[in-house]
């Protein structure tokens, strides 16, 4: 009897899986209700992101708050020495990279971290011939960046380091504003 009803129960959760379905259309979308924001009250900086993975990599977890709330124009000069300390402990071999940046020259770039735009030409990360000209959201920013670090003056040393092997976005960024991918 115990028999039947294992046999049974087991049928009706396969039966079950037979009759829910997925949907792997994940490009649905709800629009969210309007938000609204109230700048009212103080507020404080806590991060300083201009330059996807610099802070993580670059700045030691003690000196993230001092980071995080320096000016820019303050920057280069607070930082770029650590930076380049943490650079040539990162890649001991460092000549110069792709930019034919130094190590001191290219430190000083990162360690002011902030994204320059061009507002005359193409706007992007690297594309091959405009480097740290803006960001498209596209741009494989994180290859670039270890491009710069480990590639060397024609991007070709450290083959193992230069990559993430990430290609794309994992969903197609929209044609229109907002532009970003639906979320999963």
């Amino acid at each position: 009897m115990k028999t039947i009803k294992n046999i049974l129960a087991t049928a009706s959760i396969l039966s079950a899986f037979l009759f829910v379905g997925c949907s792997d259309d994940d490009n649905t979308s709800v629009t969210p209700p309007p938000a609204t924001v109230d700048f009212s009250g103080t507020y404080n900086q806590q991060d300083q992101m201009g330059r996807p993975a610099i802070n993580t990599v670059f700045v030691d977890s003690p000196n993230k708050d001092a980071f995080n709330t320096t000016t820019p124009s303050a920057m280069g000069a607070s930082f770029q020495s650590a930076f380049q300390t943490k650079l040539l402990a990162l890649n001991a071999g460092y000549t110069t990279n792709l930019l034919g940046l130094n190590a001191a020259d290219f430190t000083g770039v990162l360690a002011t971290d902030v994204l320059n735009v061009s507002t005359t030409g193409t706007t992007t990360f690297f594309d091959g011939t405009n480097v740290l000209t803006g960001r498209a959201l596209a741009d494989d920013v994180i290859d670039v960046e270890l491009i710069l670090i480990f590639g060397g003056p024609n991007a070709t040393d450290n083959p193992g380091l230069t990559s993430d092997n990430v290609s794309s976005n994992d969903k197609a960024f929209l044609a229109s504003f907002p532009y970003l991918a639906s979320p999963w």
